[in-house]
């Protein structure tokens, strides 16, 4: 999540001469205030995608995790692409941004793939805490690879992360029988949110060139046709006549990803980026409550420390990307 610098102090060594001073002094400008819908709109979007993990359990009845992305994607990509021709029906994409996009599909499958399949080894909870670590690897490329520096509290808040994250990884129980089966789960997940990081990373470039819209349709397309692929290839057949299955899916895909992200983006005319990004980490625990109401996941003391540990150092982190 990038957030907006303060303007800097150079001197540009050229004087100005000073404005006359008004005789009346103008009125303050008065905050304009959020509306309280606003706050609801926030809030209702964050409860969505915190509910995809539970849509997910549902949808991983009657097929792998590579048909249930592939559905989902499928399903949202469809009014995303309708609405691209209608918004940018005059623009052209070159062929070097569509390769960036493609990359950024292929990033965004491996994402979705690799975060449901998560879910068939650890719990609802931990698996989302997990993927939504992602911005601690945007950050980590942009020390690596843009040579950003960090103060000394973040590498705290990375190193207490990464506790966290072992005892999350470590800890029995959830879904998994064993903690080599909540280890799977845990890594999946972290691989999920890896690769998330290198879908955001990868857009970069092309965010300023095209519509969101644009560059959604043709990312959510790209993952979709990818996957289409490799369904036959690890023998993932699409769900029969199965409304469990079915009914998961068609909820991932509308009421957290046409719904809930749509509405996280609209929050931004009211919220920062940095207000919305920290609200993200209500995703987890919308998760871990209905997890634990719908299938009765209970996290032992072991995760939930961890739990809380990675969520301090995630909003350590999240605060100062936008100093």
């Amino acid at each position: 999540m990038s957030a907006g610098g303060a303007s800097g102090g150079k001197s540009t060594g050229v004087a100005f001469e000073q404005p006359p001073v008004p005789l009346t002094a103008p009125a303050a400008k008065l905050p304009v205030a959020i509306p309280a819908r606003s706050y609801a709109m926030l809030f209702a979007a964050q409860l969505a995608i915190g509910a995809a993990a539970i849509f997910a359990r549902y949808a991983l009845h009657g097929t792998g995790p590579i048909g249930v992305a592939t559905l989902r994607l499928s399903i949202a990509a469809l009014p995303m692409l309708f609405l691209s021709r209608r918004i940018g029906k005059d623009r052209t994409i070159a062929l070097h941004d569509e390769l960036v996009l493609a990359s950024a599909g292929l990033a965004l499958a491996l994402h979705f793939t690799t975060w449901i399949a998560s879910l068939q080894y650890t719990s609802v909870a931990v698996s989302t805490l997990l993927v939504c670590t992602t911005p601690l690897w945007t950050t980590i490329y942009d020390i690596v690879f843009l040579k950003q520096r960090k103060s000394a509290g973040f590498w705290l808040a990375l190193l207490a992360s990464a506790v966290g994250t072992a005892l999350v990884s470590t800890a029995s129980g959830g879904v998994g029988s064993s903690s080599g089966q909540a280890l799977l789960g845990a890594g999946l997940a972290l691989v999920g949110a890896v690769a998330m990081a290198g879908y955001l990373i990868a857009v970069r470039p092309v965010t300023s060139s095209y519509p969101t819209v644009m560059i959604v349709g043709r990312t959510y397309s790209w993952a979709a046709l990818i996957l289409l692929v490799m369904m036959p290839v690890v023998h993932e057949p699409f769900p029969q006549a199965d409304p469990i299955s079915w009914g998961g899916i068609i909820a991932m895909a509308v009421i957290s990803q046409m719904l809930g992200h749509t509405g996280i983006n609209a929050s931004l005319r009211w919220f920062s980026s940095t207000t919305v990004a920290l609200s993200t980490l209500l995703e987890p625990v919308f998760a871990a409550v209905l997890a634990a109401a719908i299938f009765n996941e209970n996290l032992p003391m072991q995760s939930l420390v961890g739990c809380a540990v990675i969520m301090i150092s995630l909003v350590f982190v999240l605060k100062s990307k936008s100093a």
